[in-house]
C-alpha cells in the first residue's frame, strides 16, 4: 500500500514494448501536513462556497438589475461566470482528497482537468483585456463608446474569446492524450498543470511542448498587452484632468477592474514565467493558490465593495428579500 493504504498502483503493458504505462498519478498537495489536513479541509470548503455564492449573485444581479445591462457589466457577468466554473475545476477535487486522504487521480482525469483548467485561464485573460477596452473608450474616448461597444460587439467578443480558447485547448489535450506515462507518477502540486504532467510523459513532448507554448502565448500575451496599453492610456488621460475631483471620478470607473487584473496577473506571471526550481516550487504553489483559488473569491468582494452600482443592486435585491419575508410572517 501507498501513501496511507489509499492509493493502488495500476499498471498497463503497452502493445509491443516491455514498458508499462501508469493509468493513476499521485496529487501530492501541500505534502504531508496531517495535523494541517482537517483545517485545510475546512478552509478551502469554506472557500469554495463563498466563491460559488458570490460569482453566481453577481450573475444573477446582471441579468436581474436593468442598471447593469452595460457592456462592463457584461462582461463581468460572464467573468463571474467562468470564475464559478473555474473554482470548481479546482477545489471539490482538492476539498475531497483532504477529506479522504486519497490524492490518486486517474491519468483520463488529469488531462480532464487540465483541459478545463487551461480552457478558462484562456477564456479570462481574454474577458480582463476587454474589461480593461471597455474602461479605455469610457475615459479616453467617451464620444465614440456606445458606437465601439454595444450589445451586439459585447456578444461576439465574448463569443469568440469562449470558442477560441475552447478549440485550442482542445488541440493541446488532444496532444496530451497520445503521450503515455511510466512512473514515477507523483504531481508535486495540488492540480494537473501542464508542466508537471508533461515531465511524467515517456513519451516525445516537443511537439506538444512547442504548440502549447504557441496557443498560450496567442492566447495570453495579445491579451495582456492590451490590458497594459489601455490602462497606461487610462492612467495618462486621468493624469491630465485638472480637478482632484475629476481624477478621483475617473479613477473610480476603473479601480475596481484594475485591481483584479493586477492580482491576476502579478500571480499568473510568478508562476508561469519565473524558472522551474526547486527552491522556488513551493512558492510557486502558493502562489497558484492566489489565481486559482483566491482571485474567484475576492473578485465579487472586490466588485461589490468598491463599485456604487453593483452595491445598489444588492441593497435592492435585499430590500425585496425583506419585503417578501415580512409578507410571508403576515
Amino acid at each position: 500500500m501507498e501513501e496511507g493504504g489509499t492509493c493502488r498502483e495500476l499498471l498497463e503493458k503497452g502493445e509491443g514494448e516491455n514498458e508499462t504505462y501508469i493509468t493513476e498519478f499521485i496529487l501530492l498537495g501541500f505534502g504531508n501536513l496531517r495535523e494541517l489536513q482537517i483545517l485545510l479541509f475546512l478552509l478551502f470548503l469554506v472557500i469554495y462556497v463563498v466563491t460559488v455564492i458570490g460569482n453566481i449573485l453577481i450573475v444573477v444581479l446582471v441579468v436581474a438589475d436593468q442598471h447593469l445591462h452595460t457592456p462592463m457589466y457584461f462582461f463581468l457577468g460572464n467573468l463571474s461566470c467562468l470564475e464559478t466554473c473555474y473554482t470548481s475545476t479546482v477545489l471539490p477535487r482538492l476539498v475531497a482528497s483532504l477529506l479522504t486522504g486519497d490524492r490518486t487521480i486517474s491519468v483520463s482525469g488529469c488531462i480532464t482537468q487540465f483541459y478545463f483548467f487551461g480552457f478558462l485561464v484562456a477564456v479570462e485573460c481574454s474577458l480582463l483585456s476587454m474589461m480593461s477596452y471597455d474602461r479605455y473608450l469610457v475615459i479616453c474616448k467617451p464620444l465614440h463608446y456606445t458606437a465601439l461597444m454595444n450589445g451586439r460587439i459585447c456578444f461576439q467578443l465574448a463569443a469568440v474569446s469562449w470558442m477560441s480558447s475552447f478549440l485550442a485547448t482542445a488541440v493541446v489535450i488532444y496532444l496530451m492524450s497520445q503521450l503515455h506515462f511510466c512512473g514515477p507518477k507523483e504531481i508535486d502540486h495540488f492540480l494537473c498543470d501542464f508542466t508537471p504532467v508533461i515531465k511524467l510523459s515517456c513519451s516525445d513532448t516537443s511537439l506538444i511542448t512547442l504548440v502549447t507554448f504557441i496557443f498560450s502565448s496567442i492566447d495570453t500575451l495579445p491579451p495582456f498587452l492590451l490590458t497594459l496599453a489601455s490602462y497606461v492610456s487610462i492612467i495618462s488621460t486621468i493624469l491630465r484632468i485638472p480637478s482632484t475631483s475629476g481624477r478621483r471620478k475617473a479613477f473610480s470607473t476603473c479601480s475596481s477592474h484594475l485591481l483584479v487584473v493586477t492580482i491576476y496577473y502579478g500571480t499568473l506571471i510568478i508562476v508561469y514565467v519565473l524558472p522551474d526550481t526547486e527552491t522556488l516550487r513551493d512558492l510557486n504553489k502558493v502562489f497558484s493558490v492566489f489565481y486559482t483559488v483566491l482571485t474567484p473569491m475576492v473578485n465579487p468582494l472586490i466588485y461589490s465593495l468598491r463599485n456604487k452600482e453593483v452595491k445598489e443592486a444588492l441593497g435592492k435585491v435585499f430590500n425585496k428579500c425583506m419585503v417578501l419575508s415580512a409578507i410571508q410572517e403576515e
